[in-house]
């Protein structure tokens, strides 16, 4: 029996934010850390080819100014450096001893992840912060939950159970050839209140600021775009590409109100 350890529950944000602000800000609330988490930029691209194939690239920027409100004092004292790259495969094979103690189904999970590339630079003195993942695909039904990648590294690095299946929303892609969908479906209601409570007793002087915290969906389609779920999309002067932006702090609280259908021509 593959006997696993614990870690503690995070939103879906990639590692690199989670653990800056463990290190950094350890007397802070979670009511804060959650603000900060919400204090970013995230852009969510896909480009499908007209076979069918293509790309997905999710990039998410720590927004220095929203950070530095949030942070007081702390902000000038991060002493950070980091730039590392590696494709998810990479993890199975250094830790292969404590991926093959995993079960076929979360092997199965993780295999699901080989080819997602994570690029990851955290410079203090050039105040960026910033982790983009990549993934090809065949077919836009092999994208993966790109949001859960570091937390599955992680897991195979340090033996620890499938913590990340406990976040309490998950997204999947489909497409026929005529309409795509993103899909997303909350796993835990438990956790979601957690995180509307959160966000309902926040200290006014916080909630008062002015924070970047904008989530982005841009997709580029190899057809002309028949109509579009959302009436907030925007959509190309060449109909074949959309952009979708919403603040993150709302799809914190509410994610399937990122749930999109495109019906293309």
């Amino acid at each position: 029996m593959h006997e696993t350890k614990q870690k503690p529950q995070y939103l879906s944000f990639s590692e690199p934010f989670q653990k800056n602000l463990l290190e950094k800000m350890k007397s802070i609330s979670a009511l804060i850390i959650l603000l900060i988490l919400s204090s970013c930029q995230i852009t969510e691209t896909i480009q499908i080819n007209p076979d069918g194939t293509g790309t997905i690239e999710v990039v998410q920027l720590r927004n220095e100014n929203s950070y530095m409100q949030l942070a007081g004092d702390q902000y000038a004292h991060e002493d950070v450096f980091k730039d590392t790259t590696y494709v998810f495969e990479d993890y199975i094979k250094r830790y292969n001893e404590t991926f093959v103690k995993y079960t076929p189904i979360e092997q199965q999970l993780f295999q699901k992840y080989s080819n997602v590339k994570v690029h990851t630079k955290n410079s203090s003195f050039e105040k960026e912060f910033r982790t983009v993942m990549s993934f090809n695909f065949n077919k836009v039904s092999e994208i993966p939950d790109l949001y859960k990648t570091e937390d599955y590294a992680n897991d195979i690095k340090h033996n620890y159970a499938l913590t990340a299946e406990n976040h309490y929303y998950k997204v999947e892609y489909h497409f026929d050839g005529t309409v795509f969908k993103r899909s997303v479906s909350v796993t835990n209601q438990e956790e979601l209140q957690k995180t509307k409570n959160q966000f309902a007793t926040a200290d006014p002087k916080y909630t008062s600021l002015k924070l970047t915290q904008s989530y982005t969906l841009k997709y580029h389609f190899p057809k002309k775009i028949k109509s579009v779920s959302n009436e907030k999309a925007i959509i190309s002067s060449d109909k074949k590409a959309l952009t979708l932006e919403f603040k993150l702090s709302d799809c914190l609280q509410n994610p399937e109100m990122t749930n999109l259908e495109v019906v293309l021509e």
